[in-house]
């Protein structure tokens, strides 16, 4: 347990970055999960409609540090290379 303030104040900073990191995290898997849905369907006219909703998601979580900027850019290039083949 927290012993000293700035202890217990960091605490609760930790839990607030908590709530956002997993709401960005959670909007990035979403929108990833659409994306694929689109192009594993055949939709690609829709894929491509998604394509700046998927990269700006990708890009937030990657900027607040949920991902890594190595791992956004990795996952922006499978993506693209996906509806590429389709």
């Amino acid at each position: 347990m927290a012993i000293t303030k700035s202890a217990k104040t960091r605490i609760k900073s930790d839990a607030n970055k908590r709530v956002f990191n997993l709401r960005r995290q959670r909007e990035m898997r979403e929108q990833v999960k659409t994306f694929t849905k689109s192009v594993t369907s055949g939709d690609t006219k829709a894929a491509e409609a998604q394509i700046a909703e998927l990269y700006k998601a990708i890009d937030k979580a990657a900027k607040r540090g949920v991902i890594k900027a190595n791992t956004a850019s990795r996952k922006k290039s499978r993506l693209m290379k996906m509806l590429g083949k389709a």
